[in-house]
């Protein structure tokens, strides 16, 4: 019996052009297409002139599709799993089916393809080389809270999914606890109305009419910045520790800890303690 083939396959963000080849020939040879909206890809199966039977797949039914799914993968048969747009299993679903394929051996071949954040990042000018995806935020205000914390700290630029509506709750919330940075918001990638805001965030929140609330929108944020400290600075937080009785050792290594400066301009400047 033919091994089947579990296909992650991408669509366009916005510009149907965007779509491989590759992903249209797999498109045309599976047996089914599980699809988040059937409608909304409707229109792709129709431009490319697929007509592979599609059933819906999304996080609201994503459980109860599984051993439909896995059914047909079984039987032999190879099955397609779509999204409204980008890639499946970033920030949607497929994850479940993905693991539960991978626990029955069956072979799981992602197509590489869309994905909104990637353009994003590259167009945005921050730095690139490291990034930290952090995608759509938890709902609730606990969670978000402390992962934003986590965050705080990660000097590689981090990038984010929100909805138009939130943006601006997201902005706020991402203040309090970043403090001000700078930002680049892009929406509608690929499309007509393709835009970039390279701003900062207190910019965005003095002005907020300023960004057009249409579309899905990716925030590329600038990593922790390292704090430039005087020599008068560091000398003051010296001191500071001297006079809570500790040794020459111990204050150099809580101010150490403190700034991240080196341990040799600390030291020198303890010195003329």
């Amino acid at each position: 019996m033919k091994n089947s083939i579990l296909y992650i396959v991408p669509t366009p963000i916005g510009n149907l052009e965007d779509i491989t080849l590759r992903a249209i020939k797999v498109l045309k040879s599976v047996s089914i297409i599980g699809a988040e909206d059937t409608r909304n890809s409707g229109k792709l199966l129709k431009k490319f002139k697929i007509k592979t039977p599609m059933f819906s797949y999304h996080k609201f039914n994503e459980r109860s599709r599984v051993e439909k799914i896995l059914d047909k993968l079984k039987n032999g048969e190879d099955v397609a799993i779509i999204s409204d747009a980008g890639t499946p299993g970033i920030s949607d679903p497929a994850s479940i089916i993905i693991k539960a394929a991978i626990e029955i051996n069956i072979k799981v071949e992602t197509l590489p393809g869309a994905t909104a954040f990637i353009p994003a990042l590259v167009s945005s000018g921050l730095v690139s080389e490291r990034f930290y995806f952090a995608g759509f935020l938890p709902e609730k205000k606990s969670e978000k809270n402390n992962l934003l914390k986590e965050l705080k700290n990660i000097k590689d630029t981090i990038i984010f999914y929100e909805a138009p509506h939130r943006l601006i709750k997201f902005l706020s919330g991402l203040k309090k606890v970043f403090g001000n940075r700078k930002i680049v918001i892009a929406r509608e990638l690929s499309k007509l109305y393709e835009t970039y805001y390279r701003i900062t965030i207190d910019e965005v929140l003095t002005n907020p009419d300023m960004i057009i609330l249409k579309g899905e929108f990716v925030i590329i944020v600038e990593g922790a910045q390292e704090k430039e400290y005087s020599n008068a600075e560091l000398l003051e937080m010296l001191q500071a520790e001297l006079g809570k009785g500790k040794s020459k050792k111990d204050i150099i290594k809580k101010v150490m800890e403190k700034t991240s400066v080196s341990k040799n301009r600390i030291y020198y400047l303890a010195l003329k303690l």
